[in-house]
């Protein structure tokens, strides 16, 4: 068997089907181009239980994630006689997202896992232990399971997921004197939202490529990518909203808002300014996430009628 260490190999693996004398053959490989995003699509809309199919990733983060050569670089796809049966990749937070067809989750579970710690240990500067890390719903009991199986410990991290009816009156949003609402003009203003959202979440990560790969995925719409403008010009903050039209419902998030600017009722103002327009976009809920920690932003959700939904858990594995 070759290593999965090296990320240009492609690895055959032989296994037997139980009740069947004939030997099927498991391949992996390193992803390689988009027909390759198409077929983790494809897997995850075909083998995730219903009631899972919008917990992260769904098709949008998937397009964000893998615009990242460096996370292309980190995804695997398994096969079995050249059907796909799992993929799986580590992101640039060392996250691991993987989907694996159930009748395959025995078998080639240990071998995502593995995956998922290769490519945390080749980007380890030093011998100093790190951890790959991975989330999911509270009551997805079958993901907790395998989870624990290979390893994972729960952590105190954990993320909320927000809704609110559109159907309920929405509240005007209300901006302190002499500041706007309106959309983001065009990619010229990607790297000044940008930089207003590293300020606004104390991370380096909203880069302008970063930012700009956002703008390239198929759910975004510059109509609908709120920035509030302070009296002297400056973005003060900024909400994406998109639409889901199949499903009927809206997104408004992130929520980023510049520290200068936090406590004056921005991001309340941006969530009611984005529910009017995903209302007329005609969807019929919107939706928000945030840090299980961030009361402040959990308050502000339920100001404007935004009530929890669902309770997200993180695992970690140490890797060294």
């Amino acid at each position: 068997m070759g290593s999965l260490n090296t990320p240009s190999d492609e690895v055959i693996h032989r296994s037997g089907n139980t009740g069947e004398s004939q030997m099927n053959s498991i391949s992996s490989r390193i992803y390689k181009d988009e027909k390759d995003f198409q077929i983790i699509l494809d897997l995850l809309v075909r083998i995730r239980p219903p009631e899972h199919l919008n917990d992260y990733p769904a098709k949008v983060n998937l397009e964000e994630d893998l615009a990242s050569a460096a996370v292309r670089a980190n995804t695997r796809l398994w096969f079995d006689d050249g059907q796909p049966v799992g993929w799986a990749y580590v992101d640039e937070f060392n996250n691991l997202m993987w989907e694996i067809d159930h009748r395959y989750e025995e078998s080639l579970g240990s071998q995502v896992v593995e995956w998922g710690e290769s490519c945390v240990r080749k980007a380890l500067a030093s011998e100093e232990p790190a951890t790959l890390d991975t989330n999911c719903r509270e009551n997805y009991t079958a993901r907790i399971a395998f989870l624990k199986r290979h390893g994972f410990q729960q952590t105190e991290n954990t993320n909320v997921a927000m809704r609110r009816d559109l159907s309920q009156p929405i509240p005007e949003p209300k901006l302190p004197q002499g500041f706007v609402i309106r959309p983001l003009a065009g990619i010229h203003e990607a790297e000044a939202v940008a930089a207003m959202h590293r300020l606004a979440f104390g991370t380096d990560y909203m880069t302008t490529e970063n930012r700009l790969a956002i703008m390239r995925t198929s759910e975004y719409d510059l109509s609908l990518d709120m920035i509030v403008v302070a009296p002297d010009g400056a973005i003060a903050g900024n909400c994406i909203c998109s639409v889901n039209e199949q499903e009927k419902t809206g997104s408004t998030d992130p929520v980023a808002i510049h520290p200068r600017y936090q406590g004056m009722g921005l991001a309340r103002a941006l969530l009611a300014r984005g529910m009017q327009l995903l209302k007329e976009r005609g969807a019929q809920s919107a939706h928000f996430g945030t840090r299980g920690d961030n009361l402040a932003m959990q308050k502000t959700g339920e100001s404007v009628g935004f009530k929890v939904e669902h309770k997200t858990i993180w695992f970690s594995k140490e890797v060294c």
